[in-house]
């Protein structure tokens, strides 16, 4: 029976949700589905809280992450139940095990994949398609499923109606078009089930995401589709050699979360595919990540040359020049760009949502792009040098690019930026900032024959190169603090700083560097948990936490380097996943999920600790002389001066 028509609801104030509050799943509560264009996210319970459909910085059409009455899809027993995760090997595929009282039923969710894609093809054309399929495999459990679409991050409660055996939305400019294998009918403004399965027996269901006010598109049958998206991650992870190391499982998992976070159209590599997941919960700092940051350039290419292949790196070094390619000649370059390179990423916040456990104002877009940054110059460069192979491969506007982006670093190193932790507060001489201007120079000098520059041109970015050095040297370090601070002329710690010897600018076993970490350890680390900066008053900044264990392992401190990574790592969830931070009063994940910069330090980190303990090892067989240990971040990336 069809419900009656009723108008779309408009705008809801915050105090107008018509649903029951509800206890919000922690953070790490969540796994994470892609079809490498868009994403969702998908609760311990069984519940579809998020979708963003068909790029990840679409409007949702699941929004109950971010407030109760913005939408969902719940497949869970009818009763209570133990949960046990995974997801299936080499994919990204979720399986969720529940166990009841009367027996076991197995829940898989996936968003589909290309049919027939496969190896590097998989993404460039997604279906947009939830498949969700449920089996007995011991007893007979009775199930329940609630399907409750809301367009426009809940703006927009669509009408539901049946043609020929699919539910399909009607209002708003989105579309959904549901098919299930069980009897399911609609109840007011959603579609409800209940079921009961035998050993043996599935369910299988299919929502299907449209734009437009077209006929109803084919629906796919969940299993084959199930089968076929399964077969498709494991042809991309074949083609991929398996890291071997102490962590290679979560280093395997971490790649594969690259990959999912990556738009595949076009190649850029979002930070997470969530909006305003606080830093604080029922804090203000609430940002939306679904979008592309130059400044992480450098570490994600290097985290995919280590455990997947050049071919993701090329592929994002691309999809940068040609989103920045054209600013240049301008004086400077936007640090961060939509999924296509759009520029325009204007913020503003939408007061009819209540946030994550009340964490307002929830926002969309992000101002960050009007921000300058002078480290994005250096990210580029590096990425550049790190596919220096590839060079001549590349167009020449791509390679004049370049080049124009040494000049701007040699110009407009000496400013106040925002920093790379993109400060709100007003710019500053940010460390990080001016030394990533020297690795732009350093990289750029190394590279000068490629880029086809003249000896003049190159002997200035020399100059300057080492007048930021000297400058860094004299400015940087604090002798009361007993280490390099954040910023000129500040006694205050920032992590970042780390970094220093990541890039090559300090020997690891240089007397400054050692001081630096052994000080940022004391003062910014709780637990093996490492804080962005002094006085920092969110959680524990996750890639800090790998920086200093990266540092550490090329110190030689390795005892200590693993302490802090498995401080780090402890704090993942059960299927593997990290967010931007870690609450330091609980241990608990909390900022936008999950992070694609955490999961690079991840890798990076456990391979500089796999290589320190391989050197450590030939050393001892070998007799070997102990020396310099920084010889990672890709040891032909060190200072070409």
């Amino acid at each position: 029976m069809l419900p009656s028509r009723h108008a779309l609801r408009g705008l809801r104030s915050s105090g107008a949700s018509k649903e029951p509050e509800l206890n919000t799943p922690q953070i790490s509560d969540y796994a994470l589905l892609s079809d490498c264009q868009g994403a969702a996210l998908v609760s311990r319970g069984g519940s579809i809280d998020w979708w963003c459909a068909p790029r990840f910085d679409s409007a949702s059409s699941f929004g109950r992450l971010l407030d109760p009455a913005a939408g969902h899809w719940e497949i869970c027993p009818d009763g209570p139940s133990t949960v046990a995760r995974e997801y299936g090997d080499d994919t990204m595929a979720l399986e969720t095990t529940f166990s009841t009282a009367d027996g076991r039923v197995r829940l898989v969710d996936a968003l589909a994949l290309q049919p027939g894609a496969r190896g590097h093809q998989v993404g460039r054309e997604s279906p947009h398609a939830l498949l969700r399929v449920v089996t007995a495999i011991e007893g007979e459990v009775t199930m329940r499923m609630e399907y409750a679409p809301r367009f426009e991050y809940g703006l927009v409660v669509p009408e539901l109606v049946t043609r020929n055996g699919i539910i399909a939305t009607i209002g708003g400019a989105d579309r959904l078009v549901m098919q299930a294998s069980t009897a399911v009918q609609i109840d007011g403004d959603r579609v409800v089930a209940t079921f009961r399965l035998r050993e043996g027996e599935s369910a299988c269901f299919c929502a299907r995401h449209q734009q437009g006010s077209g006929v109803d598109g084919e629906v796919a049958d969940a299993v084959s589709a199930l089968e076929d998206t399964i077969a498709a991650w494991c042809s991309w992870t074949d083609l991929h050699p398996s890291y071997v190391g102490r962590w290679s499982d979560l280093v395997r998992r971490s790649v594969l979360v690259l990959q999912a976070l990556t738009y595949q159209p076009s190649g850029a590599i979002i930070a997470a595919p969530t909006t305003s997941l606080p830093e604080v919960v029922g804090g203000t700092a609430n940002w939306d990540y679904r979008f592309a940051w130059l400044r992480d350039a450098s570490m994600t290419l290097e985290a995919l040359r280590i455990a997947a292949c050049p071919d993701e790196a090329a592929r994002n070094f691309e999809w940068m020049a040609r989103a920045a390619v054209a600013e240049a000649c301008s004086g400077g370059v936007q640090i961060v760009f939509g999924v296509e390179g759009e520029r325009d990423l204007t913020e503003h916040e939408l007061p009819h949502l209540s946030g994550y456990r009340g964490s307002r104002p929830v926002r969309v877009g992000n101002d960050a792009w009007r921000q300058t940054q002078l480290d994005v110059f250096g990210e580029v460069l590096s990425s550049a040098y790190l596919l220096r192979d590839q060079l001549d491969d590349m167009e020449p506007a791509t390679i004049a690019f370049l080049g124009d982006l040494a000049d701007t670093a040699a110009e407009r190193w000496h400013e106040p930026d925002s920093g790379i932790w993109e400060a709100r507060d007003g710019e500053r001489d940010y460390l990080s900032s001016k030394l990533m201007c020297w690795v732009a120079l350093d990289r750029a000098c190394a590279l000068a024959e490629r880029l086809g520059v003249d000896a003049t041109r190159s002997r200035w970015w020399e100059a300057q190169r080492d007048i930021i050095r000297a400058t860094i040297l004299k400015d940087g370090w604090s002798d009361e603090v007993g280490a390099y601070t954040g910023a000129f002329g500040s006694d205050h710690l920032d992590a970042s700083v780390l970094l220093m010897s990541m890039v090559g600018f300090h020997d690891a076993d240089d007397e400054r560097m050692r001081a630096t970490v052994e000080v940022i350890d004391r003062e910014l680390t709780h637990d093996g948990l490492v804080r962005r900066w002094t006085g920092a008053e969110d959680g524990a900044f996750v890639i800090c936490s790998f920086w200093l264990a990266d540092c550490l392992a090329r110190e030689g401190r390795l005892e200590r380097a693993v302490e802090v990574f498995e401080a780090a790592i402890g704090c993942a969830n059960d299927v593997g996943l990290l967010s931007e931070e870690i609450d330091l009063g609980d241990r608990r994940l909390i900022g936008n999920f999950p992070q694609g910069l955490s999961h690079v330090g991840l890798i990076l980190a456990a391979a500089s600790i796999d290589a320190a303990y391989e050197k450590a090892s030939r050393q001892v067989q070998t007799h070997e002389p102990t020396t310099s240990r920084s010889e990672r971040w890709d040891s032909s990336n060190r200072s070409a001066g």
